[in-house]
């Protein structure tokens, strides 16, 4: 209970004055208490091997090791994809608060564990028969936005950082243009295989990193995928297990691909719903923060307010959203620090980044 309490004071704190009409207009961002509070939720998981889940597909007894042994890098916070959204975390708090306390601890886990040696071992895995496609395509965006962070930062650990991850990222995005290019149908769940998800990461990626090739194939293929479609079913959302919403998600990549005219009139056929002033959506309802997969929708209220965020940031006559995303996170931050190990382990991720849009 006090954890939950500190975290509203910190929201009440952000919001000082500001009138309720200019609260609504302002999106919550991320202050420094909250941010060394988010800091220990990764920090506590990142060494963390178990429990764990593999995802591996055994070929031979020989290949049965521990989660150190196969990803010496990503083994913690109970899966691979878990573990690098996790180091992304740190980078992202420490990138924005070099003054947080945890900021020198950050520092040298992360020098000691992005390694050429251990990056090495880790992109060794992605060559093991049947293995090729491990983490396709959520594990795949997380470490290219990892990826791309270290490449935004001006710090010369980031240089080092990002240099001995290079050989990953790299490979990592030569996968996702193969794979994108064989891809006939997009996924629209609101789970890990979300298509539209992964190419907006992937997008950001290749502009920040100028990765032509991955860049013209996502922008080719969010066309083929996603520009023809209207109506978008929302009434349907959520499914039981959501932490991305399906409709909301198509959105979020669009944005970003479609020439302003052409974004706008593809929205109003998508989603036309979305522009009027009374929009709402009611927060995912976690009734068990114990069971990994109910606790899926405290994930689905981030997602849903970073693209509220996103969208208004890039169209100011979507600004109404902005009140929506700050309901949905304030439905579920306060839950974060003192949550159970099934969602402390990735929901920390989720929330720096819709408080960091």
């Amino acid at each position: 209970m006090k954890n939950i309490m500190l975290l509203l004071g910190f929201l009440v704190i952000n919001l000082q004055g500001q009138s309720p009409k200019t609260f609504k207009l302002q999106p919550l961002k991320l202050q420094l208490q909250t941010a060394q509070k988010l800091a220990q939720l990764p920090l506590k998981c990142i060494d963390r091997e178990y429990p764990n889940k593999p995802g591996q597909v055994l070929n031979n007894k020989n290949e049965l090791k521990t989660p150190a042994e196969l990803h010496p890098v990503f083994y913690g916070c109970f899966d691979w994809h878990s573990a690098v959204h996790g180091h992304w975390s740190l980078v992202k708090l420490i990138k924005k608060f070099p003054q947080l306390r945890q900021a020198d601890c950050i520092k040298k886990l992360l020098e000691k564990r992005i390694t050429p040696e251990k990056i090495k071992q880790e992109l060794a895995y992605f060559d093991l028969k049947n293995n090729q496609n491990f983490e396709r395509t959520y594990g795949w965006a997380w470490l290219l936005k990892l990826s791309e962070e270290l490449h935004t930062w001006n710090e010369p650990l980031a240089r080092k950082l990002e240099n001995n991850l290079k050989p990953l990222s790299q490979t990592i995005a030569r996968k996702m243009t193969q794979y994108l290019k064989k891809l006939q149908y997009p996924i629209r769940v609101g789970t890990h295989g979300n298509t539209a998800f992964a190419m907006a990461f992937a997008y950001d990626y290749a502009r920040a990193a100028q990765d032509s090739l991955l860049l013209k194939t996502i922008e080719k293929r969010s066309r083929d995928f996603f520009y023809n479609d209207q109506n978008c079913p929302l009434t349907w959302e959520p499914s039981g297990h959501d932490f991305l919403s399906p409709c909301l998600e198509e959105v979020d990549l669009m944005r970003r691909i479609l020439p302003r005219s052409e974004f706008l009139k593809w929205i109003n056929k998508f989603i036309p719903q979305l522009a009027h002033n009374n929009f709402n959506m009611t927060p995912g309802i976690v009734s068990d923060r114990k069971d990994g997969h109910l606790v899926h929708l405290d994930g689905l209220n981030f997602s849903r307010a970073w693209v509220f965020f996103g969208l208004a940031k890039q169209y100011p006559r979507f600004k109404h959203l902005i009140s929506l995303g700050n309901r949905h996170i304030q439905h579920s931050l306060p839950y974060l620090t003192n949550d159970s190990y099934e969602g402390g382990h990735w929901l920390g991720s989720f929330a720096i980044y819709a408080l960091t849009r």
